[in-house]
């Protein structure tokens, strides 16, 4: 291996440039609100099920919280998307998302086993991407970068 290989100065530029490049940054923004978007779109096509999954976790009126779900989720996905007070919709997302997860992934209250395994892992997935709106808003209001 050569010095240029192993040096900063080779690499981290190039790296740099498709990491910020705008089709890069809009994919990344479009994974990272994919579930807030394939979930809502679900709920649509299904409305008597998102009305359950609102009855599953308790939450009454379960018709109005499934529309509020749905609107809130694609259009916070839709802001970010857009770059329309994108720092708003991600930290409005990370909180929806660690509230919700919150809710439905008590994985402490489960008994041992691969259903507790899973429960946890997703808590904790979750709060991943909580923490990555968090990051999208805090470039947002800093640089802009991701605009």
């Amino acid at each position: 291996m050569t010095n240029d290989i192993l040096s900063t100065k080779s690499w981290r530029p190039r790296i740099a440039g498709i990491v910020a490049a705008p089709v890069t940054r809009t994919f990344a923004l479009l994974a990272l609100c994919a579930a807030y978007i394939q979930g809502p779109l679900t709920k649509l096509f299904d409305f008597q099920s998102a009305i359950g999954e609102m009855e599953h976790f308790g939450l009454h009126p379960a018709a109005f919280f499934a529309v509020a779900v749905i609107v809130f989720e694609l259009t916070a996905s839709a802001m970010i998307l857009s770059g329309f007070l994108r720092w708003l919709a991600a930290l409005a997302l990370a909180g929806f998302t660690l509230f919700a997860t919150l809710i439905a992934l008590r994985f402490w209250e489960m008994p041992l086993g691969m259903d507790r395994i899973m429960a946890t892992n997703a808590f904790f997935e979750h709060l991943g991407l909580a923490g990555a709106f968090i990051i999208v808003a805090a470039n947002d209001l800093t640089k802009g970068a991701c605009k």
